[in-house]
């Protein structure tokens, strides 16, 4: 690439600063993007929206720390462990669970966290060809794939604008309206901007399709967004924290999860590692970050995570493939930005002002940006499997790959993603992750290693 090429391309390595201003900017871009899931999952379980911020947060600095600030990933919190904690925890949606049965599901979770480190220290004592072996490019793109595709229900329903939809018609055709010029306005500007702008496009589409909705607001009927809870927010409301409380039926429920969750980490770390050596490459720099080598320190990280956050009372959580997919769009995969956004979602979580501000980013607005960010999450597990040159014409490849993406797809769309199996429940993902695993093993008996 010539050196006019090379000063054209926009983007910042793990290892690299942008100036403060830009800093902020950036990780500001990060915190809207992650925010709606983490704060979805504790509506959904039960949990303590600031408590959960906060963990989220504080996980994610100790996760970057702990990794020697080498894997740019943000910790949130995971929709996997969902049916788990709910069946401690027992959550209607919106309502927060009593603090007895929150802190079982916190000991559950805390023991995960010993799961993923458990299987990090593994790895990092066996090597890289175990993974290789238990873990090929043939599991962790359909895995990234699938996830991508399983959240396109919820990109969806956002986009028409969630519960509110179903109080009025012309709320769903509001919210399909928002949602569209949100998406439209997100990639023209992800294509089209130059310079520091083309690394903030989901800030500007959340910008557009915000003040859309809150003209729209304010105008109209029709109420998009709820002023009023942002008006009548304590400015300062200190999370809600709790200790883990002893219980081994929470952790038969939730330890389970943690392992078949791996695959699912694993396929993040390609991604990351495929795409950070790509810019490296495009900016003409000679050096090479090893990030995929360091999938025991990812695992041991996300297991400190959950225990962080298990500890005070939040929710178990992954590196989000959000975050990701925002960072690949942007081509800005620099560590001190996540450092500062998780910094700014901890002080966020002390002030229910500025929680509620961020929580009225609607669900059409948030849906629009969905379409695009789930859709870069399938398209990287296209991705990895091209990166790592997988032969589809193998006859135990495409077993692999298609066991696992009907099982992880299918499984996704009914019963709420949890699979009916001989009279319990299984979780779609992770029990696609587990029978691909095993069916690569079983497949793999006598075939020789390719040199």
């Amino acid at each position: 690439m010539s050196d006019k090429a090379q000063a054209q391309i926009t983007g910042y390595l793990p290892d690299e600063r942008p100036p403060i201003g830009k800093l902020l900017l950036f990780a500001l871009q990060q915190i809207l993007v992650m925010f709606p899931a983490t704060v979805l999952v504790a509506l959904l379980t039960g949990f303590h929206i600031s408590t959960t911020i906060f963990a989220s947060g504080l996980a994610t600095i100790c996760f970057i720390l702990v990794t020697g600030r080498k894997i740019p990933l943000y910790y949130g919190s995971s929709f996997s462990y969902i049916a788990a904690i709910c069946s401690i925890t027992a959550a209607t949606y919106g309502v927060t669970a009593p603090d007895e049965l929150i802190r079982m599901a916190q000991f559950g979770i805390v023991l995960s966290g010993l799961v993923s480190i458990a299987a990090g220290l593994i790895i990092k004592f066996f090597g890289q060809k175990l993974i290789d072996k238990v873990l090929p490019a043939t599991i962790t793109g359909p895995i990234a794939l699938t996830i991508g595709i399983s959240l396109a229900v919820a990109a969806l329903n956002n986009a028409a604008g969630g519960d509110a939809a179903t109080a009025a018609g012309t709320v769903a055709n509001a919210s399909w309206a928002i949602a569209l010029i949100t998406l439209v306005a997100t990639v023209l500007f992800s294509v089209y901007l130059k310079g520091t702008a083309s690394q903030l496009p989901i800030f500007f589409g959340i910008v557009v399709g915000y003040v859309i909705a809150a003209i729209v607001s304010l105008t109209t009927d029709i109420k998009i967004i709820d002023f009023a809870a942002i008006g009548s927010a304590k400015i300062l409301a200190v999370p809600h924290f709790t200790l883990p409380l002893p219980n081994w039926a929470a952790a038969a429920a939730i330890l389970p999860i943690a392992i078949a969750t791996i695959p699912e980490s694993t396929a993040h770390l390609y991604q990351l590692d495929i795409y950070v050596n790509d810019l490296a490459k495009k900016k003409g720099s000679s050096k090479l970050y090893k990030i995929a080598d360091k999938l025991g320190l990812n695992l041991i990280g996300d297991g400190l995570g959950d225990i962080i956050s298990g500890a005070i009372g939040g929710p178990a959580g992954t590196n989000y493939g959000e975050n990701l997919s925002t960072m690949a769009i942007t081509r800005n995969f620099s560590t001190p930005v996540l450092m500062a956004a998780a910094i700014i979602t901890m002080i966020i979580a002390f002030s229910g002002t500025l929680s509620a501000a961020v929580a009225s980013i609607p669900a059409c607005v948030i849906g629009g940006i969905s379409i695009y960010l789930f859709g870069v999450i399938g398209a990287q597990g296209v991705a990895i499997m091209i990166e790592k040159k997988v032969d589809l014409f193998d006859a135990r490849n495409l077993a692999v790959i298609a066991t696992v993406l009907i099982i992880g797809v299918g499984g996704s769309f009914i019963n709420g993603g949890m699979i009916p199996v001989f009279g319990i429940q299984l979780p779609a993902i992770a029990t696609a992750a587990v029978v691909g695993i095993v069916m690569n093993l079983i497949l793999s008996i006598g075939k020789k290693t390719e040199g």
